[in-house]
């Protein structure tokens, strides 16, 4: 069964003006395939919708019209767009050769900077596109002295700064496979991922900044290097000033700065359109975590619509999203590269103690134009009563939101805090397509709570339980045509079992990504939550994001997670977990007020049956909260069956909500 969405909004909370739509790149981008692909059903360049069902329709000829707009520079040209269309399986551009890193260095100004370089103490530096086109160069021959030819991998143990950035452009252009991941894993979940790509070399940092404190990865990193036995050598970085040792078992090291400093020719080869660029992983909430491969076109494409036409980046812009280097979301911002934008790394926690607003501070002193973070760091501006306008935000024209559904709460708030003609652009994608189904454009309308609309390109729909599409309504997210960034493949899934079981399991031929989406009537986009941690009570399927958004507006609440775990007796048990705020107790009047603000905020259906209080919730290491791990430890499943601790940031928690299933469970064996 489905259930209707939430009551609908009769009026966009935002519009964009008129005048900027008009002179957007997406608007140009329409116009030019009206004009040079014969584009039907376009009359008005800043008509979203009409651009939209065009290029899922004309899939070939809307990814020929974004190859031919941004003048993709192929060595040998394709064949054809799209050769085979099955999924998995789809064969994008057969014949074309091309790199990655050329695009990313083509279009960056020589004297500019392309990478501004911060951290939470507010230093910083830049550098220019001449700068790190020379940096590129050296690594790229250091890495080919040390061995590293096409197709071998190269891996980084590192923090958000250039080194990663400039290790990942040099490892690209010589048709070598790029691996990151952050130094906050311990290096033996670093381990789980590297090992299995059997690298050629590790680039690994001294230590990283966090919330005041310097940490040491030191002993770490040469524990990560002692556990990759293929490695022909490990490239020592020095980030923030610690003396990495003489000597030690760690056989060939180099120091970065021997690395960076040659001065060499950049050579680039070309790779065929579907060769591996990088291995992403999944969150390994359960097993080895997954390798999931993308090919350099497929991302190049991918990326350059999202960036170049959504997000409308070019040159002169400057784009500041925080991230860290094991979330897809380092990947796309450094493709800002590709639009000719600056693009920001940041070293640090985004609410260090002693600034919590430093990342404002940071986007007015450098003429920030695209601010990207997350629902919660939104949320936690809000509770700390942060005024970002205190600064000089005026050259922000959007914030990008993505990692959780965003709640209509923070639009108002962005628009009273940060500006009110900034454009709330709130996304939904994901690790496996390196890139989003839903977003925002600069020619779209905003919906508070609400994703304005199916990204280009992605044929979105949502399927109900009898694998029919609806509007309106609560359904699987399903793409239903092929996306050039879908995985190339799994990392050792050498008959594609594991690839085809992750999403083509349940529709044959079709894309399930895993989430509760509904298709608005108006053509927005909300999602509910993970579709396998899904509510469902009494046969009507409820978002866990739905109460979570409620929940988290009260003042006493820092943070939420709601439950739904079928019972052996063929019961169903709802519990809300709440992370309280300070000084905060919970008591019966508080119950009284959450689940009033669920009936209320959500319905009926949606209060929980029980209320708990927890010190804390468990996330893995990109902050996603682990509902599904913990829907299985409620209902008796051993924890190390479950997950692999090494991938939660605060294992402990695990031991919790284990020992709670097991006593509920003890409970309803005795009752029965």
């Amino acid at each position: 069964m489905t259930t209707p969405r939430p009551e609908p909004y009769t009026e966009p909370f935002f519009t964009p003006d008129p005048k900027v739509a008009a002179h957007s790149r997406i608007a140009d981008f329409a116009r030019w395939a009206a004009r040079h692909r014969g584009a039907e059903g376009i009359q008005d360049p800043t008509d979203y919708r009409a651009l939209y069902e065009w290029s899922v329709t004309d899939l070939e000829g809307f990814w020929a019209a974004a190859w031919e707009y941004f003048d993709i520079d192929a060595t040998t040209e394709y064949e054809r767009v799209l050769a085979e269309e099955t999924m998995p399986g789809a064969r994008w551009f057969p014949g074309a050769t091309l790199n990655y890193t050329h695009h990313a260095l083509r279009n960056l100004q020589p004297d500019a900077p392309a990478i501004t370089a911060l951290d939470e103490t507010g230093a910083g530096y830049e550098i220019t596109g001449r700068e790190l086109r020379a940096r590129v160069a050296s690594v790229a021959a250091s890495l080919r002295d040390l061995g590293v030819g096409q197709g071998d991998r190269v891996v980084g143990y590192l923090p958000n700064t250039p080194h990663a950035v400039i290790a990942f452009l040099a490892t690209a252009s010589l048709g070598a496979v790029w691996s990151v991941c952050g130094q906050d894993y311990v290096p033996k979940a670093a381990a789980d991922r590297f090992a299995q790509l059997e690298p050629t070399v590790l680039i690994t940092a001294d230590g990283y900044l966090f919330n005041g404190t310097t940490h040491d990865r030191r002993a770490a990193s040469l524990e990560l290097a002692a556990a990759l036995p293929t490695l022909k050598a490990t490239v020592l970085v020095d980030h923030v000033g610690l003396a990495w040792p003489e000597g030690g078992d760690a056989g060939l090291t180099v120091p970065w700065e021997d690395a960076v400093s040659r001065v060499e020719y950049l050579t680039i080869a070309p790779v065929p359109f579907d060769h591996p660029l990088w291995v992403v992983f999944s969150s390994g909430t359960t097993g080895l975590p997954k390798g999931i491969v993308h090919g350099h076109g497929g991302v190049l494409l991918e990326h350059l619509k999202t960036l170049g036409l959504h997000t409308d980046l070019g040159t002169g812009d400057r784009l500041l999203w925080f991230t860290t280097t094991h979330w897809m979301m380092w990947n796309l911002v450094v493709s800002t590269l590709l639009t000719g934008a600056t693009t920001c790394t940041y070293d640090g926690s985004p609410v260090p103690q002693a600034r919590p607003d430093v990342l404002w501070e940071l986007a007015a002193r450098h003429k920030v134009t695209v601010f990207g973070t997350s629902p919660q760091y939104l949320l936690t501006m809000a509770k700390l009563g942060i005024e970002p306008s205190v600064y000089d935000l005026s050259a922000i024209r959007v914030v990008g939101c993505t990692g959780s559904a965003l709640p209509a709460s923070a639009y108002p708030w962005v628009r009273d805090h940060v500006g009110a003609g900034v454009q709330l652009a709130s996304t939904s994608g994901g690790t496996d397509i390196v890139s989003g189904f839903a977003g925002s454009a600069s020619t779209t309308p905003v919906w508070a709570g609400e994703l304005s609309a199916p990204s280009l390109g992605v044929a979105l729909a949502a399927y109900d339980a009898t694998g029919i599409p609806v509007l309106d309504q609560v359904g699987e997210l399903v793409v239903t045509r092929p996306m050039p960034s879908m995985p190339l493949y799994f990392w050792n899934d050498p008959d594609g079992s594991r690839y085809r079981d992750a999403y083509f399991g349940a529709y044959p031929g079709l894309w399930r990504h895993g989430d509760w989406i509904t298709l608005t009537s108006h053509g927005s986009v909300i999602v509910h939550g993970r579709s396998d941690a899904t509510l469902n009570r009494n046969g009507v399927r409820l978002g866990s994001a739905d109460i979570h958004d409620v929940v988290e507006r009260l003042p006493e609440i820092t943070e939420a997670l709601v439950i739904g775990a079928e019972e052996s007796d063929g019961g169903y048990w709802m519990p809300l977990f709440v992370v309280l705020a300070d000084g905060v107790a919970l008591d019966d009047s508080l119950r009284v007020r959450i689940r009033d603000a669920i009936r209320t905020g959500a319905s009926p259906r949606h209060v929980p049956d029980e209320i708990l209080a927890v010190r804390a919730l468990p996330h893995t290491k990109t902050g996603k909260k682990l509902e599904v791990p913990v829907k299985r430890l409620l209902q008796g499943a051993p924890a190390e069956q479950v997950l692999n601790p090494a991938t939660v940031d605060n294992p402990d928690l695990i031991a919790y909500f284990a020992r709670l299933g097991a006593e509920r469970n003890k409970r309803s064996a005795h009752d029965t």
